[in-house]
């Protein structure tokens, strides 16, 4: 049996309806939410809070819970743990973001209907979800099999 790490990330909106979105600096580059790991004796709330600050350099709004993902599969490795990601709903009026941490590349506003590639599996559930208006979601995701890597 896999061990298992929590995490938080929020589908963020702006007034224009747009998501905003992650691309990791490191590794495989993929595009997920903004959010992070939680810290021992820390709440998901507090959490998603002090991630996406850290990550955008402003407050969100938190309006629900999209849902709680279960990521799992071995296409990354036997020694991966299963990431149990709490996502939330969140809004962000009349405020630029600009990358705040080491882990993030770039942030970028995008339409929902032109998501940038590759997307965490994750993220792409999580979105889907979203975008359809369900809340309070328990829902089981596959990893991906991990891209190849850009040369530098």
């Amino acid at each position: 049996m896999n061990s298992v790490t929590s995490a938080v990330g929020a589908v963020v909106t702006d007034d224009a309806g747009r998501v905003l979105l992650c691309q990791q600096r490191h590794g495989h580059q993929r595009w997920g939410l903004p959010g992070g790991g939680i810290r021992p004796d820390e709440s998901p709330v507090h959490a998603v809070l002090r991630d996406i600050f850290a990550e955008i350099g402003c407050e969100i709004e938190l309006v629900d819970l999209v849902g709680l993902y279960q990521l799992s599969g071995d296409s990354c490795g036997d020694d991966v743990p299963d990431l149990v990601t709490h996502v939330f709903r969140g809004r962000l009026s009349g405020r630029e973001v600009a990358v705040n941490s080491p882990r993030v590349g770039r942030l970028a506003w995008c339409d929902p209907d032109a998501l940038p590639e590759p997307l965490t599996a994750t993220t792409r559930a999580a979105l889907a979800d979203a975008a359809a208006g369900h809340s309070g979601v328990l829902r089981e995701v596959s990893r991906d099999p991990e891209p190849e890597l850009s040369p530098v």
